[in-house]
């Protein structure tokens, strides 16, 4: 939407709202309303009410409109993504090295999650899960890290297509309390695991007559395991510049209405 003012971003709801959700009637529900109609009477003074000053000396007064501090408003929405973003870097440890590992769901299994977003829950804990096996298998010990998981729903051409973003530490503390270094993680590894825990998930979730078909070919048609990116090196420190990228997607309301974002545990 960059380059779109608010007010013609608001035109294009009212003008197109109603049939845009005849064509994706997903969007047609109590939760996407609400989001969009706050954002619609964003500013309006006789809808979001309003503060107004008076100056004591020559007795001016200036109203002041609230605004709907809604994710989903192009000015608002600015001011919340900062302040995950900044949230997000108070939380990392300067002295602790990070990496952005992305695991993306391939094109032929994307429609178990669209047409069934409960899974989207699932496929949070199971990146994390699929994390914690790579190290544990890199190391040969079962380690504890610091993660922040986030899921991108669209890729950025707007299409469906979900995908974990997993900021985690180079490395964790051992049954022990030692801290460990991971300094090195095999694509090959990578890309095997991320397979079998993909397709194990929607072994045990999904009740669909083609799913038998999809597992198979995803076993026997990916002899070297599903695509996933682990960025060269560590975060740039602070992670600022990932956090503001991730904080569009975390913020946007255009996600599972649960909410699809998770932390799991501390950085050590």
């Amino acid at each position: 939407m960059e380059g779109i003012d608010k007010a013609t971003f608001k035109k294009i709801f009212r003008d197109h709202g109603d049939g845009f959700k005849q064509i994706r009637p997903r969007y047609d529900s109590d939760y996407y309303d609400q989001v969009i109609q706050k954002m619609l009477d964003c500013g309006d003074p006789e809808k979001m009410g309003f503060v107004q000053y008076r100056c004591c000396s020559c007795g001016e007064s200036r109203r002041i409109a609230f605004t709907c501090k809604s994710c989903f408003c192009l000015s608002c929405a600015k001011v919340y993504a900062d302040r995950w973003a900044d949230f997000i870097g108070r939380r990392r440890i300067p002295q602790v090295l990070y990496r952005h590992e992305v695991f993306p769901v391939p094109d032929f299994l994307r429609g178990y999650f669209y047409r069934n977003p409960d899974l989207l829950n699932h496929l949070l804990q199971t990146g994390n899960n699929c994390l914690l096996d790579i190290l544990q298998t890199c190391t040969r010990t079962p380690l504890t890290l610091g993660t922040l998981i986030v899921l991108q729903t669209s890729g950025r051409s707007g299409r469906y297509n979900p995908h974990r973003h997993i900021l985690f530490t180079a490395g964790g503390v051992d049954p022990q309390g030692r801290w460990k270094p991971v300094s090195y993680i095999p694509y090959e590894l990578m890309h095997r695991k991320w397979q079998h825990h993909r397709l194990t998930l929607l072994a045990q979730e999904v009740d669909s007559p083609k799913i038998q078909a999809d597992l198979d070919h995803g076993w026997k048609d990916y002899p070297k395991g599903f695509v996933a990116f682990l960025q060269k090196g560590e975060v740039p420190a602070g992670g600022k510049g990932l956090a503001e990228y991730l904080a569009k997607y975390v913020t946007s309301p255009i996600r599972h209405p649960q909410g699809v974002q998770a932390l799991h545990g501390d950085a050590p």
